[in-house]
């Protein structure tokens, strides 16, 4: 068995023990949180141990994902790392491109397998978007829209840096992913709160693309759309011959989450779907992962160029 430990033990690290429990060839062992009671929550319900220290799960475990926030995400991906360890990161992958280019080297030179949590594309339905663009059965590619509108209260938004590096990180690797590196960027947010959150809760980005496509790309904390064929979570690409669509309201729960309005059942499944794959496919098998620590930089490239347009107030080229 891949013996799999968690650092970190907040909400998302339910998604990803379901992944592990998921994952026939893997169990997890145990669970190191800077606040020990998380910790303990999440050990009791996937039976696995609670660490005192994260060097010492490390050193009990095959792979590690980091789970915690993003200005730890290098720190304790490089611990692993060099103890050998394969490593699975939250994303965004790290704060710089320079952070993720380290992470690059010493898996190299360690030998280890390093992916970045790209969930989205391990969707079935998006896996078979770009099987339908690569093979031309959609035609040349025209236009690629990806659509997030969930309502986040404000002291779940004070938490995250903002929508361009906590959502539009989504947006880039499924672009990334669909239609290749952008040549060109432009970028606008907002905020529409009633003061209390500084950073931004809307932004909104047109992407030309290598092909000539333009992709746009919408990241909103501010409300949600609950109007006919709602965008809340859309991929959308439109080519000359044809065109296909992922959405998040194919599945939903009418219950509350710990967040949102109602329960959106996709995504779990998408956490789910990339730690089976991560474990199954790329630790038991030695496959690369569908996104890589390459298409993380790319990814993070994208997001700076998303920041410079707003400072700028204009295009920015790749």
């Amino acid at each position: 068995m891949t013996k799999v430990g968690f650092i970190g033990a907040g909400d998302i690290a339910y998604l990803h023990g379901e992944g592990v429990l998921s994952s026939p060839g893997a169990e997890l062992t145990g669970i190191w949180n800077r606040t020990r009671s998380k910790a303990e929550e999440k050990a009791e319900l996937f039976g696995a141990k609670v660490f005192d220290q994260p060097e010492d799960l490390i050193d009990a475990v095959d792979v590690v994902y980091v789970l915690t926030n993003m200005e730890t995400h290098h720190g304790f991906a490089m611990q692993a790392i060099e103890a050998g360890k394969h490593v699975l990161v939250e994303k965004p992958t790290a704060v710089t491109i320079e952070e993720i280019e380290d992470l690059k080297k010493a898996a190299e030179t360690k030998g280890v397998q390093v992916a970045p949590v790209h969930n989205y594309i391990y969707e079935p339905s998006v896996m078979r978007a770009k099987d339908l663009i690569e093979s031309g059965k959609l035609g040349d590619l025209v236009s690629l829209y990806i659509l997030y509108n969930i309502h986040h209260p404000e002291e779940v938004a004070a938490r995250y840096p903002g929508v361009i590096r906590q959502i539009l990180t989504h947006h880039a690797y499924c672009s990334l992913y669909l239609a290749g590196a952008p040549r060109m960027v432009s970028c606008m947010k907002a905020t529409v709160n009633d003061g209390s959150v500084p950073q931004e809760n809307l932004a909104m980005v047109t992407m030309q693309m290598q092909s000539n496509a333009l992709s746009h790309l919408c990241a909103s904390f501010a409300s949600d759309d609950h109007a006919g064929d709602p965008w809340t979570f859309m991929i959308k690409v439109i080519g000359t011959k044809g065109a296909t669509r992922y959405s998040y309201r194919d599945w939903v729960e009418n219950t509350p989450a710990v967040v949102h309005s109602q329960t959106y059942s996709a995504y779990p499944y998408t956490i789910r779907s990339m730690g089976v794959h991560f474990l199954e496919e790329v630790i038991a098998k030695g496959k690369k992962p569908l996104s890589t620590l390459d298409d993380a930089i790319t990814c993070m490239r994208i997001i700076e160029a998303c920041e410079k347009s707003v400072e700028k107030q204009s295009h920015v080229a790749l």
